[in-house]
């Protein structure tokens, strides 16, 4: 039996609503044009839990 970890794929702010996706060929995290949400806002990531990074 093989594990395999994965990491998200995408994610979203839970105060302004702004959306986030991994890019891989920079290796950073991009924000689709339309979707900066709140300059100002410190963000608080959706980690909620229901990600699991590990795969059976």
């Amino acid at each position: 039996m093989s594990l395999t970890i994965r990491s998200p794929k995408e994610r979203s702010c839970v105060r302004c609503g702004r959306t986030e996706a991994w890019n891989e060929d920079v290796d950073a995290w991009r924000v689709p044009e339309g979707n900066e949400g709140e300059v100002a806002c410190i963000h608080d990531w959706d980690v909620t839990g229901e990600f699991r990074p590990v795969e059976r």
